[in-house]
């Protein structure tokens, strides 16, 4: 690499660890090609994003962001996992971990927040932003619903002694 891709890549990842929510950390020794391209595969679908970089190169670009309590963890074979969503890049890093004992989640950071094994599996286990929103779509409506019903309910009692009246005088 020469010094201009070292600047771009440098300027990348301190865009990156800016922009982010959460930054986990693992070692990936003995991961096979076809692991890693299984792990990259999950991380996208969950909205996340796996990148391997060489550690001087990601603590040069670590100085002055929220995340920058990560660069102890930057040693070794590292590769660097993050995400928008605070919950998405911990849980499929945790998830892959519990598949492929290759994969050791070192630790990682939420913002200003330094994370360790078990902060990041902490963070894997809660359900992630869209699940969230769903919920409160649902706990949003379900007030609308009970009211309607309840409006409902002495219109279907009547209709139902109507139905009961009519019943007996065809009966009689």
């Amino acid at each position: 690499m020469d010094r201009a891709a070292k600047r771009e890549l440098v300027s990348t990842l301190n865009g990156v660890f800016s922009d982010t929510s959460v930054v986990v950390v693992a070692h990936y020794k003995g991961l096979t090609v076809a692991d890693m391209q299984k792990l990259r595969a999950q991380m996208k679908q969950a909205g996340a994003t796996v990148k391997v970089a060489k550690n001087r190169l990601a603590r040069i670009a670590l100085d002055g962001t929220d995340v920058a309590s990560i660069q102890p963890l930057l040693k070794g074979p590292t590769l660097i996992a993050y995400s928008g969503d605070p919950v998405a890049a911990p849980k499929v890093a945790v998830n892959f971990a519990k598949a492929n004992d290759k994969l050791v989640i070192l630790g990682g950071a939420m913002g200003k927040t330094a994370l360790n094994l078990e902060g990041v599996r902490s963070l894997a286990q809660l359900p992630s932003l869209d699940e969230l929103r769903g919920k409160l779509v649902g706990l949003v409506q379900a007030p609308a619903t009970k009211i309607a019903q309840v409006v409902n309910a002495p219109a279907a009692k009547l209709a139902r002694v109507f139905g009961a009246y009519a019943a007996k005088d065809e009966a009689a």
